[in-house]
């Protein structure tokens, strides 16, 4: 919390909470339940049989995680901007599994990223960058301050 208490001087100044001063795990499902009531953002076509990287064996046993990773790119987006596709398939990435021998580093789905950075610039949450990548817009900005906001209360 960002509150800033004078007994005397210039007034004082009360900032909001933002996403920094919250528990990250606790906002991004906050934000990914926001994305699911808005019905604006809809999931990919396959998105049951789909697996989130080459290292993974499975698909995802959470039936909302489109929503989730959503909500974790747009909290990226927030804390450190611009980010194109290619980087959050390095942030998505992990080890893969090769037997016997030594994991190895693989990125996580490209396809993925893309879809949820196409579906967060539709509600107008992220916007395109100059320089390359996607960032942050004003409105996305303003809407992941209330959602923190509110958890804070």
């Amino acid at each position: 919390q960002k509150f800033v208490v004078a007994l005397s001087g210039p007034p004082l100044k009360i900032s909001m909470p933002g996403v920094k001063d919250v528990d990250q795990q606790k906002f991004v499902v906050a934000l990914a339940a926001f994305f699911k009531k808005s019905g604006k953002m809809k999931p990919m076509n396959n998105s049951d049989i789909i697996k989130l990287a080459s290292y993974k064996e499975m698909a995802p046993n959470d039936p909302d995680w489109f929503y989730i990773r959503s909500a974790s790119i747009a909290r990226h987006l927030y804390m450190r901007a611009p980010c194109g596709v290619g980087a959050f398939t390095k942030i998505y990435g992990g080890p893969k599994d090769r037997g016997t021998k030594p994991s190895h580093f693989a990125r996580g789905s490209g396809n993925v990223a893309r879809k949820c950075l196409q579906q967060l610039e539709a509600l107008k949450i992220v916007e395109a960058h100059e320089d390359g990548g996607r960032k942050l817009s004003s409105t996305g900005r303003r809407d992941l301050d209330r959602i923190a906001a509110q958890m804070m209360k």
